[in-house]
């Protein structure tokens, strides 16, 4: 609904429909609205405006600039100021990132926002965009290339990986935090969040690894 109020808001200015990267601006932007809004409303959370005073204080990148030039971040500040502060600190930019494409097709090969995104392209998208590290494109030498850790040590940017396809490592997704993950997850299908306790994920969880940077640096050297 919020995406839809910004897009009829932003029509009004512009008079044309929005391209993709606006798109995905907004997407980011009713992803971060609803991680505000979905535990103060069950939890009655005590409200505070900072999220909203902190935009409007620093539209420093292109989605909070553009949203800043069209009059729309002061009128979300004073609409949702009853919103308390409640996305976890330990939450990384990429995981806000990879919230932000949420919907976008799944196409296998698929690299880019416009193209649609397999599961591995998507992972090595949002590690490129947001960490600069390239990871290996399939996602069997994206667990090569990373370092295994223990289910119950997942944080928030982790890589998860399952046997989809009767094949170790053959599908991998995002750790996003209370055991759940976001994913490219198949042809006819979309990016979207998913839980690992359901059975189907249970049942093929292939394991748990951490980007290591200097490892990841090195595996590209050796590919060159």
């Amino acid at each position: 609904m919020m995406i839809l109020l910004l897009m009829s808001r932003i029509r009004c200015h512009s008079g044309s429909r929005p391209n993709a990267s606006l798109w995905r601006k907004l997407a980011l932007v009713q992803a971060l609205l609803m991680a505000v809004l979905q535990p103060v409303l069950a939890q009655d959370i005590p409200p505070s405006p900072a999220v909203f005073a902190s935009l409007s204080a620093n539209p420093s990148d292109d989605m909070t600039q553009f949203l800043a030039e069209k009059g729309l971040i002061g009128k979300l500040g004073d609409q949702m100021s009853a919103a308390g502060r409640v996305v976890s600190e330990k939450a990384s930019d990429l995981v806000v990132t990879a919230m932000g494409f949420l919907g976008v097709p799944y196409k296998r090969g698929g690299n880019s926002f416009e193209q649609g995104l397999d599961c591995s392209g998507f992972v090595r998208l949002m590690y490129e965009q947001t960490i600069g590290l390239m990871l290996p494109r399939r996602s069997v030498e994206q667990a090569a290339a990373t370092v295994p850790i223990d289910k119950s040590e997942l944080q928030p940017g982790d890589l998860v990986f399952f046997n989809t396809l009767k094949a170790t490592f053959s599908h991998v997704g995002i750790y996003v935090g209370d055991h759940k993950f976001i994913h490219s997850p198949r042809s006819g299908a979309v990016v979207r969040v998913e839980d690992m306790r359901v059975a189907y994920w249970q049942q093929r969880f292939d394991g748990a690894r951490r980007v290591d940077a200097s490892k990841v640096a090195n595996g590209n050297q050796a590919r060159r």
